[in-house]
């Protein structure tokens, strides 16, 4: 049989074997693709979505077109995969690995929402992650602007990648600094792994260079407090364990300020050790202003 033609019209075994026809794959399996196939799709690209759609493809890896009723060889396959994803039908999440929608959407052109994207890359590289800074607090209600990327502290890959159309940015750190999270089940299906609002206000603290979070955190901290969305003991739980001393001092001071209680605010002096210098309460600020001694914090405003 020709590679160039790699559906036969009559049923084989193989085919029998995968429960598909050489018949439905050129046209009847999919009805739903038919009108954007006949307009935009060659004759692979659309025995390939009939596949798809038949085997309920979610994700396709290289190698897996080769094994199946298409019967391509692996040039074939790479260049089908290829334009697909320069094409906008599928999308690539590296090399060798593509997601591949449902079904196509008017226009023929398709990207995998944020969190089936980023399942999608940690799920293959075995990896474990959490939703945090931007995209943390705008659902949170901390802040109001929706983020244009997805932020994503991850113990697998750090920089910036790219899925479809979907913008990630990758945050890689120890794996004991992933913790406290909360699990959301997305429109899609997809289960989201988010940093808690507590662990977000912390970050916005600790990550406050990378989040632009501090001033601004600590008027969150403190409308979170008034209005009991977080308590001050969960603040002082997830400082203590994700927090370094700069932000140790900072959370103490704020806390210490807002009047709680000296048993959580001497949970937070133990864990550090004396000394004499002193931090800005706003670090891109000029280091002026009244001090307190216990926190060694310059209250630079």
């Amino acid at each position: 049989m020709s590679n160039a033609n790699p559906i036969s019209i009559e049923k084989t075994e193989k085919d029998a074997w995968y429960g598909i026809s050489s018949k439905s794959l050129a046209g009847g399996l999919a009805p739903k693709y038919n009108t954007i196939m006949k307009r935009a799709l060659g004759n692979l690209e659309s025995q390939f979505f009939a596949y798809a759609q038949m085997r309920n493809l979610q994700v396709v890896r290289s190698g897996d077109l080769v094994h199946s009723v298409l019967r391509l060889n692996a040039d074939q396959e790479r260049k089908l995969l290829s334009r697909l994803s320069r094409g906008g039908l599928i999308a690539r999440v590296r090399q060798g690995l593509y997601l591949v929608p449902p079904q196509l959407p008017l226009g023929g052109v398709w990207t995998p929402d944020e969190v089936t994207a980023l399942n999608a890359l940690m799920k293959d590289q075995k990896g474990r992650y959490q939703i945090c800074g931007p995209n943390a607090f705008n659902r949170y209600g901390f802040d109001e602007q929706i983020p244009n990327r997805l932020y994503a502290y991850n113990n697998r890959i750090s920089g910036e990648r790219k899925i479809g159309m979907v913008q990630l940015t990758l945050i890689k750190v120890a794996d004991k600094r992933l913790g406290e999270t909360e699990v959301v089940k997305t429109p899609s299906g997809e289960k989201a792994v988010y940093s808690s609002r507590a662990r977000s206000l912390l970050d916005a603290v600790y990550d406050w260079s990378r989040f632009n979070g501090v001033p601004r955190a600590y008027e969150w901290i403190r409308n979170e407090l008034a209005e009991k969305r977080v308590t001050a003991a969960e603040l002082v739980k997830v400082t203590l364990r994700y927090g370094d001393t700069g932000t140790v001092r900072r959370m103490g001071a704020l806390l210490e300020h807002e009047g709680v209680k000296k048993s959580l605010l001497q949970q937070l002096e133990l864990s550090l050790k004396p000394t004499t210098s002193l931090i800005p309460w706003i670090p891109s600020r000029p280091k002026r202003g009244t001090v307190n001694r216990r926190w060694g914090v310059v209250f630079n405003k």
